[in-house]
């Protein structure tokens, strides 16, 4: 009885950490196209995980430094880890961004758990129910009738640009990195975990940069860009990473991608809050198809 109380507790808890990742990352694509035309890409995720890595120090540095010996024998794993949700899969988002719309963007991130779910089959022998299916199905039609607003000319007249292809490819690629997160070395603590992944892959963002850098130059740090990276260096970064590599560990890879369904209504809600757009009875149905899917494809 307290055993399947407390699996019951731990999965939901699962569950919620899964979604305040997503809540807070929703807001990664506003700054992504608000940004655009100020801030190059890689620019943009340098100063984002310098500021999340200078956070988390002073609370992970000596628990990294006391596993130092556990994590150079587990390098190839954390660089392979850092390389796709650090380095590149965040500044894929800021590269797509300069020329794909925020429509495009909203649709072509809804792909992210799909690919989660191949992946885990794939690597993982994840088994692909009908239920889960079905689930899918219903949370991916939500989605769709949020962002086209229940207009299908708006579906039918989308038109591709380089920037899709780049959001395609970070979509596969958080969907890669979220099964690496549950073959994460059970001897590696989360804390420690966090932190080598954020520095190397700082470290090896620092030659795209710095080449970017070198090319457009630095660009001025007014209020508006300061408060946008501390917000992606402290909230999108290293909160949001802490509760979806928590949720994975908990729900598995596949559970908690189907849960990142939710962004675009979180996207909406901030537009709602911070833009005033209005809201109306599509985002009401929406919402309930999205958590529909999500009720039925998690189900045990």
């Amino acid at each position: 009885m307290n055993d399947s109380y407390s699996s019951r507790s731990m999965r939901w808890a699962g569950f919620a950490f899964a979604l305040g990742a997503t809540m807070i990352w929703s807001g990664n694509f506003i700054v992504a196209r608000g940004l655009n035309e100020v801030i190059q890409p890689a620019t943009l995720a340098l100063l984002r995980w310098m500021v999340a890595c200078l956070a988390l120090l002073p609370l992970a540095g000596m628990a990294t430094w006391k596993e130092i010996r556990v994590i150079r024998g587990n390098i190839g794993y954390l660089m392979s880890t850092a390389f796709l949700g650090v380095t590149v899969f965040n500044t894929l988002i800021y590269v797509a961004a300069h020329s794909s719309t925020a429509l495009n963007l909203s649709l072509i991130a809804t792909s992210t758990p799909i690919f989660i779910i191949i992946f885990a089959r794939i690597f993982l022998g994840e088994p692909i129910t009908m239920v889960r299916i079905g689930g899918l199905m219903l949370a991916v039609s939500g989605v769709l009738l949020l962002v086209t607003r229940a207009d299908l000319a708006i579906l039918l007249n989308l038109s591709f640009a380089l920037g899709d292809i780049w959001m395609v490819l970070a979509a596969m690629i958080f969907g890669g990195y979220s099964i690496l997160i549950r073959m994460k070395p059970p001897q590696i603590s989360q804390s420690a975990f966090l932190m080598s992944t954020f520095l190397l892959g700082l470290v090896m963002l620092l030659p795209w940069s710095v080449l970017e850098i070198s090319t457009h130059g630095f660009p001025e740090l007014t209020i508006d860009i300061v408060v946008s990276v501390l917000y992606i260096g402290l909230g999108a970064s290293l909160v949001a990473f802490f509760l979806w590599n928590r949720a994975i560990a908990i729900v598995g890879p596949s559970t908690a991608g189907l849960i990142y369904y939710t962004l675009p209504l979180f996207s909406g809600l901030g537009a709602f809050l911070i833009l005033g757009e209005p809201v109306g009875w599509v985002h009401a149905l929406s919402g309930l198809m999205i958590f529909g899917g999500i009720i039925t494809a998690t189900r045990r």
